[in-house]
């Protein structure tokens, strides 16, 4: 029932949340930092879902994964040399999926 409860109040405030995203009065969100501030969490978000994805071992403990470190490193030099995005995922799962056939 505990486990219910959580749910239930995560699914409340993300609702509410994002309620009080479409009830902001424009002009705030018109703000000039406002709008810095926006463009910049998504990207900070993706950053960090990457390193700890990256880096953990799905539980408490970090762990260096040389498959995943050099499927992140792929993915850095494709995006380096502008390649589209999906080709970034591709050229990163390919490097990740080859260096575990090879053992590592």
């Amino acid at each position: 029932m505990t486990l219910w409860l959580v749910i239930i109040g995560t699914c409340a405030g993300c609702y509410l949340l994002k309620l009080a995203g479409l009830s902001a009065p424009r002009r705030l969100l018109d703000h000039p930092l406002v709008r810095r501030f926006a463009a910049a969490v998504p990207v900070a978000l993706l950053a960090a879902l990457i390193a700890v994805q990256t880096g953990s071992d799905g539980g408490q403990q970090l762990v260096l994964d040389p498959a995943r470190a050099g499927g992140v490193a792929a993915a850095a030099i494709a995006l380096l040399l502008r390649a589209p995005f999906l080709v970034v995922l591709v050229v990163a799962a390919a490097t990740a999926a080859g260096l575990r056939l090879l053992g590592l």
